[in-house]
């Protein structure tokens, strides 16, 4: 059997990041051979997955990132089990460094992602590192990307909150601002579209069927002809839509206006082609 000395150890532990003791182990049990200890410390990332796949890692982090030309962002949530875990500092970066890859190597797709080589290694093994050295369940859970003319990147409340804004024309300082704005209106507001056109179709049914059984269900709106109800029904449509679409909202910043007035007031041509917000639980 091989001697296993401390040096060993500390040589293991600065490749993968674990434990003194799970170096330790992972070399006894290896023989020495560090090849094999590196697997061994990813088999224990994978058990630590089985055993806690009906654990909800609700924790985490979110980050949100652009590239330096501000053309593309993208989004990534990065979850564990523990609030102590999501405020480790190398777990952070360990998130970080997910965004800055994903955008180095043009990823559109979570799957993709995953495939993606980080030190001579697909990033799902890197998450499993993560597993075996911190010993909670971590899942990348989720990845968007927004591509568009100006692209802002926003990080809200401990990075429990992240959000990129679309804008359909290059960033300058004014512009910038704007969407930075409009990113905390977003992660304040919960915003399920741009407008009215954009909000899906099964959401919009659903809140009809909802309107016309409140109305069937008042006993004021009992007897009223067809077409009043028909009125009534629209004007809760329409406060559904003012609360909803990030356009009609009232601005947070400035309840003298709506988003949209706030956006003309900055640039005649400034719309906003599209956000993705991500948050925590």
């Amino acid at each position: 059997m091989a001697q296993i000395t401390a040096a060993d150890v500390n040589k293991l532990r600065q490749q993968t990041g674990a434990g003194m003791m799970d170096c330790r182990k992972a070399l006894i049990e290896s023989d020495g051979d560090f090849e094999k200890a590196i697997d061994y410390l990813r088999k224990k990332g994978a058990k630590i997955a089985a055993q806690r796949s009906d654990r909800e890692a609700r924790e985490g982090v979110v980050i949100a990132r652009t590239t330096p030309d501000g053309k593309k962002g993208v989004l990534v949530l990065l979850s564990c089990e523990t609030d102590f875990v999501a405020k480790n500092q190398d777990f952070i970066q360990f998130a970080e460094t997910i965004a800055q890859t994903a955008l180095q190597h043009d990823v559109h797709q979570l799957q993709d992602l995953l495939q993606i080589q980080i030190a001579h290694e697909p990033l799902q093994n890197r998450v499993l590192d993560q597993m075996a050295r911190i010993g909670e369940k971590i899942e990348l859970s989720r990845f968007e990307r927004i591509d568009a003319p100006g692209v802002v990147a926003y990080t809200h409340a401990g990075n429990r909150i992240g959000v990129l804004i679309g804008l359909n024309m290059v960033l300058d300082p004014a512009i910038e601002q704007a969407g930075r704005d409009i990113a905390m209106q977003v992660a304040a507001m919960k915003p399920i579209a741009v407008d009215r056109d954009q909000v899906p179709e099964e959401i919009l049914n659903r809140e009809k069927e909802i309107v016309w059984e409140q109305l069937k269900q008042d006993p004021k709106m009992q007897g009223k002809p067809e077409n009043i109800l028909a009125k009534i029904a629209e004007g809760k449509l329409e406060a559904f839509f003012k609360e909803n679409t990030l356009l009609a909202q009232t601005f947070v910043k400035n309840h003298e206006q709506t988003v949209a007035q706030f956006l003309a007031s900055v640039h005649p041509n400034l719309r906003v082609t599209g956000f993705k917000r991500v948050a925590l639980g």
